[in-house]
């Protein structure tokens, strides 16, 4: 039988909780010391985690940020059922069980990588975007939110073409990195598009030339209606894309199928696992448009 690329790369680990702090929209960072996990990951993968003593199921989360030197891992995560609430209530200090880094990471191969996140689905970007911080050309970074980010928009200083001129709002980190970044939301946020982040991914795409639209690759993360118009557009533009999904999963390892999805390839429907044969897909292959585009669908 052949070697899964999944075996052998897992640890599970008692992680140490660091900081854990609040933002608007029960949202949470959480920040663990976890350096056997932290050494491994990948931007992509996530974690799967004891929330509390007194829950018996683990909640997957999506990696915000690792640091193999320093041994932590960082993540963002809405509190919106009753493990995710018992998660926002640990304190510093506390322990929690860690299993990971699980999963297929993103693999960039195009010059210009466009990194779109939506709400919870933000943290798989900017990890992506700080491994590609010295890419060239520079990622962009589009992300949204219907509730206030889980930052202080900043003003950024990097200008982009074909991005309205009103539309200034940037992540700060990503604006330390000297990556640039805008946000979009329907609420009306001062800086922000209003609207949605493939509209203004589109606003961005329509002022590139030919030769310059065709190094570009789409790369997503966030709720599925969010990841269809990705892939719509990716579609229209003829543009490789490759998006994360989120499932719900009881081991997270491979042996239980319960988050296995519908991929179409060329031979037909297959089902896949979220959590091992993700959640990095090709987009094509999770929402095919009307007809594949030759160089885009995959097996």
């Amino acid at each position: 039988m052949p070697n899964q690329p999944h075996r052998n790369t897992l640890c599970v680990e008692e992680a140490r909780i660091l900081e854990h702090q609040a933002h608007a929209g029960d949202q949470y960072v959480l920040r663990v010391q976890a350096p056997s996990c932290a050494a491994r990951a990948q931007p992509g993968q996530f974690v799967h985690l004891t929330v509390d003593p007194q829950c018996a199921m683990r909640r997957p989360l999506s990696i915000l940020r690792a640091s193999p030197k320093a041994g932590w891992l960082e993540f963002l995560y809405k509190a919106i059922g009753s493990g995710t609430r018992l998660l926002a209530q640990r304190q510093v200090g506390d322990t929690i069980n860690l299993l990971g880094p699980i999963g297929q990471p993103f693999q960039v191969k195009e010059p210009r990588p466009v990194l779109i996140g939506g709400g919870v689905g933000m943290p798989p970007m900017i990890y992506l975007a700080e491994q590609l911080r010295r890419h060239t050309p520079t990622p962009l970074v589009i992300l949204g939110s219907e509730v206030p980010f889980p930052f202080t928009p900043r003003p950024s200083q990097l200008l982009l073409p074909g991005i309205p001129p009103n539309v200034i709002g940037a992540m700060p980190l990503l604006e330390d990195w000297g990556i640039p970044s805008r946000l979009a939301s329907l609420q009306d946020y001062p800086g922000c598009y209003p609207g949605y982040v493939t509209e203004l991914t589109r606003h961005w795409l329509d002022a590139l030339s030919p030769t310059q639209r065709a190094e570009v690759g789409l790369y997503a993360c966030g709720p599925e209606p969010m990841l269809q118009a990705v892939v719509q557009l990716a579609a229209e533009y003829q543009l490789p894309v490759q998006i994360s999904l989120e499932e719900y999963m009881a081991c997270a390892t491979g042996g239980c199928a319960g988050c296995a999805v519908p991929i179409h390839t060329h031979t037909g429907t297959a089902m896949r696992r979220v959590c091992v044969d993700g959640p990095v897909f090709n987009g094509y292959t999770v929402y095919p448009p009307v007809s594949l585009h030759p160089n885009t669908a995959t097996q």
